[in-house]
């Protein structure tokens, strides 16, 4: 009787360990394929805003899809409220609206070697997030996975971004307007990614809702923020779709299931396991590079390949494991 009782906990982790897989799988594939699609697929004339505002409404439809597929949207319906949207929702879309925000000013003001470099330390943020909000803590093992991740990324930015010179030679500047905005867009990035996981995981609100919702706050602020802007005034004079084409949706709505993948891995995995996905695609990049354009990876690339795969093995083989007290 005993153990037939603990055959359903068993299978349960092993089930959502496999779609934790799956997901991430996916996510590293979206994450990888999307530069080249877009540079394939979308024309210089098409105005910015209007491919992200369609692309959050996408997002929208397909969340709202995949809910009515798995039977949630009329107990979403039924038990939603604008006080539990705004709590899980409102706070992290906001944070991130105001992270593109400081990550434009700062990518303007960097070199694109230091600028990754910096934007990579969003992965220790959201170790110490997790930590702090959700009492997530990491084993040494992990913490040293971390650092190896953190390497690889470094070395994968160091081989793409020494390619082009820093836009900016004042050292204020680059102080004040370059390393700062890009700090604070890692440590928001790293608490929004928490408080995301916080909602899913301890409130138990469906990742498919929180796309909905995030992508809703999201769309508001970037209408709000087209007012006066070139954008807005291209939008005003030429159309919301101007320069569109039918390959146009393709990276569109790859970039709008990325976004529901996004939701589904922070959801089941955290938001840590999220930045090994990050720097996974990195390599996919690289390799799609190779394949469709010829390019082969560099140096760095080759050097940070069995890193990825070093971290990844580690922090999965070695999570953090209470100690039992002897008595």
């Amino acid at each position: 009787m005993a153990a037939t009782k603990h055959k359903a906990p068993v299978r349960s982790s092993e089930k959502i360990n496999s779609r934790v897989w799956l997901f991430s799988l996916l996510l590293t594939l979206q994450y990888g394929a999307q530069p080249l699609i877009s540079k394939r697929c979308t024309r210089r004339e098409v105005i910015v805003t209007s491919s992200v505002l369609t692309c959050e409404i996408a997002k929208v439809v397909c969340a709202l899809i995949f809910m009515a597929r798995d039977g949630s949207l009329k107990k979403v319906y039924k038990e939603w409220t604008l006080v539990g949207a705004l709590t899980a929702s409102g706070l992290p879309a906001a944070i991130y609206a105001l992270q593109n925000s400081l990550l434009q000013i700062s990518y303007k003001n960097l070199d694109s070697l230091t600028f990754s470099m910096l934007n990579q330390t969003k992965i220790i943020f959201t170790a110490l997030f997790t930590y702090l909000i959700l009492r997530q803590k990491q084993s040494i093992q992990q913490i040293g996975a971390l650092f190896l991740l953190i390497l690889a990324a470094i070395l994968l930015s160091f081989g793409e971004g020494s390619k082009k010179g820093s836009s900016a030679s004042n050292s204020d500047q680059i102080l004040f307007n370059g390393i700062i905005p890009v700090m604070v867009a890692s440590v928001l990035s790293g608490l929004a990614s928490t408080l995301c996981q916080w909602a899913s995981q301890v409130k138990k609100h469906s990742s498919y809702l929180m796309t909905v919702e995030m992508s809703i706050v999201g769309s508001l602020c970037l209408l709000a923020s087209t007012f006066k802007s070139p954008d807005g005034e291209a939008i005003a004079k030429h159309g919301l779709f101007y320069g569109w084409t039918p390959m146009t949706w393709i990276p569109v709505m790859s970039n709008a299931l990325g976004g529901i993948l996004v939701g589904l891995v922070t959801s089941y995995a955290g938001g840590v396991k999220k930045g090994f996905v990050i720097v996974s695609a990195l390599l996919v990049t690289a390799l799609l590079q190779f394949i469709f354009e010829g390019k082969p990876p560099s140096l760095y690339c080759l050097v940070a390949l069995p890193l990825v795969v070093s971290s990844i093995s580690i922090y999965q083989k070695y999570p953090y494991r209470v100690k039992r007290k002897e008595l």
